[in-house]
């Protein structure tokens, strides 16, 4: 007697249902997949702001500690820091001064003086401060030593925001060129706190933006300034972002078209900081 079943394999019902439900298996790890994907870029881009940031305000907070600096507390802080014209982008430095903004239509930034604590100190490109004799304590060294910095904003040029760029320029070498610190900075602003003209009244009146900064409106006694970083393009999911929306309602109109042009969806992170003078400031 033959008890031989025969045997007739998956029915074309049975194969769909497999395939039916091995698809959305699939759909739903691949999902899992691209979000996580997602999620990663994000926090790379966002990661890749917040080290750029950093190091700006590090960066622009070290220089702006230093200016007014005397190695010796005993000198007139006039006489350590003579008068100085108009030069090199920098408007012209006040007796006493240790901050000025760039010359009109230069662009964001402003311009900084110290005497070197050490004979050779090296500046933000790395170019040597005069020879001075600094085996004594607390000597001061001559005027021909004194660094003198320009620090510049340079949007960028070909509509990737971030291009723009922190620009840094020793005045103490011959034909001083503008040399790249930091890049991936969408916009910049700068404002300086202001006082009046006896530099011995440590106190400030109120703020106005380095571009309609001029000597007349008094010494310059602490620097405001705040940074748009953007990531590269295409990170957003939305249209929409709140950080960038926040910066153009208070950005001039150029600034804001500029702005929303070069808009392609990146992620923002502003970081901003208040720096007082030395000497000038309690």
């Amino acid at each position: 007697m033959n008890t031989v079943k025969p045997q007739f394999g998956l029915s074309l019902i049975e194969l769909l249902i497999a395939l039916a439900i091995s698809s959305l298996l699939i759909l739903g790890i691949t999902q899992v997949y691209i979000d996580n994907k997602r999620n990663y870029v994000f926090q790379q881009n966002q990661a890749g702001n917040l080290e750029n940031s950093r190091f700006a305000s590090l960066m622009l907070n070290e220089y702006l500690g230093k200016a007014g600096y005397r190695r010796d507390p005993v000198i007139l802080i006039e006489e350590a820091f003579p008068d100085r014209s108009a030069s090199g982008d920098c408007q012209a430095f006040g007796a006493g001064h240790s901050i000025t903004g760039l010359a009109p239509n230069v662009g964001i930034g402003f311009c900084i003086r110290y005497q070197p604590k050490i004979s050779g100190e090296l500046d933000c490109q790395g170019a040597a401060s005069a020879s001075f004799d600094d085996t004594v304590a607390f000597s001061s060294p001559p005027t021909s030593s004194l660094i003198i910095l320009a620090f510049k904003y340079a949007p960028s040029t070909d509509n990737e925001l971030p291009n723009g760029r922190l620009l840094c320029k020793s005045l103490n070498v011959s034909s001083p060129q503008y040399g790249e610190l930091l890049r991936g900075i969408a916009d910049m602003r700068v404002d300086f706190g202001i006082g009046n003209s006896d530099i011995l009244e440590k106190k400030i009146s109120g703020f106005v933006p380095q571009s309609d900064w001029t000597a007349a409106n008094g010494a310059i006694r602490s620097v405001r300034y705040s940074l748009l970083m953007a990531s590269r393009s295409g990170q957003r999911d939305s249209d929409d972002s709140k950080i960038l929306d926040d910066w153009l309602a208070t950005a001039a109109t150029d600034d804001k078209t500029r702005l929303q042009d070069a808009d392609n969806r990146h992620l923002y992170q502003v970081t901003s900081s208040t720096q007082t003078v030395r000497n000038l400031m309690p």
